[in-house]
C-alpha cells in the first residue's frame, strides 16, 4: 500500500511514534471532551514559535492529501509534507514536577526552544 493513501485507508507503518503514555492521555481527552470518533489526531508543524517551527497536536477532520497510520486506538492524520521535519519523532506524556503534557522527542530537530513546543531543523 503505498504511503500517501487518503481517506478511509490506513497505511502499515507509521512515521511517527507515540507511547504508551501518551495514548492514554489521548484516550482520556478524547473521552472527557467527548471527541467524535470519525476525528483523527493531526500531528503536523507550522511556521512560527521562537525556535521556527511549531508542533501541531489535535483532532480533526480527514482532509484532502492527508496521510493516516493506525497507533493504538488513534488514526494519526498527516500532510505529506510535514512528514520531512516528523519521521522518527516520538509523541510522550510527561508528569514531572515541573513539566506536564505532551513531549515531542524528534530527531529532525537541530535545535528546540525551552518550552519544548517548537523547534529548528
Amino acid at each position: 500500500m503505498s504511503v500517501d493513501t487518503l481517506n478511509d485507508k490506513k497505511t502499515a507503518a507509521s512515521p511517527i511514534s507515540i507511547t504508551p503514555s501518551a495514548l492514554e492521555q489521548l484516550a482520556r481527552i478524547r473521552q472527557e471532551k467527548n471527541v467524535p470518533a470519525e476525528l483523527g489526531l493531526r500531528v503536523g508543524v507550522r511556521g512560527g514559535g521562537c525556535s521556527g517551527f511549531e508542533y501541531q497536536l489535535g483532532f480533526d477532520q480527514v482532509q484532502e492529501g492527508d496521510q493516516q497510520f493506525k497507533i493504538g486506538d488513534q488514526t494519526l492524520l498527516m500532510k505529506a509534507g510535514h512528514a520531512l521535519y516528523l519521521i522518527g519523532m516520538e509523541i510522550d506524556w510527561a508528569t514531572g514536577l515541573d513539566n506536564r503534557g505532551f513531549t515531542f522527542n524528534n530527531p529532525n530537530a537541530t535545535s528546540t526552544c525551552g518550552c519544548g513546543s517548537s523547534f529548528s531543523a
